[in-house]
């Protein structure tokens, strides 16, 4: 969200600067807006790209603990529910 939100702001940017500069816009001054807005989504795709992976890493993780555990419960309660010798 900070990426979209620096895209936003960088676009606000380029057309303020545009208005302000009346007949007279440079590329320098569209350039620098536009900049802004660029890199704020590099960094925010870069961060969500990121997060993502360890999302998936994170649950795939905790999903096979889990198994484990159901497994070993299962295995414990066979053994308390063979019949006594």
């Amino acid at each position: 969200m900070i990426g979209f939100l620096g895209t936003v702001t960088g676009m606000v940017k380029a057309f303020m600067s545009m208005a302000s500069a009346g007949a007279n816009v440079d590329v320098n001054i569209l350039s620098t807006g536009i900049y802004e807005a660029l890199i704020t989504t590099v960094g925010g795709l870069i961060v969500g790209i990121i997060a993502l992976f360890a999302y998936n890493y994170l649950t795939t993780r905790i999903k096979g603990i889990v198994n484990k555990l159901e497994m070993r419960i299962m295995e414990f309660m066979d053994i308390l529910n063979e019949p006594a010798a």
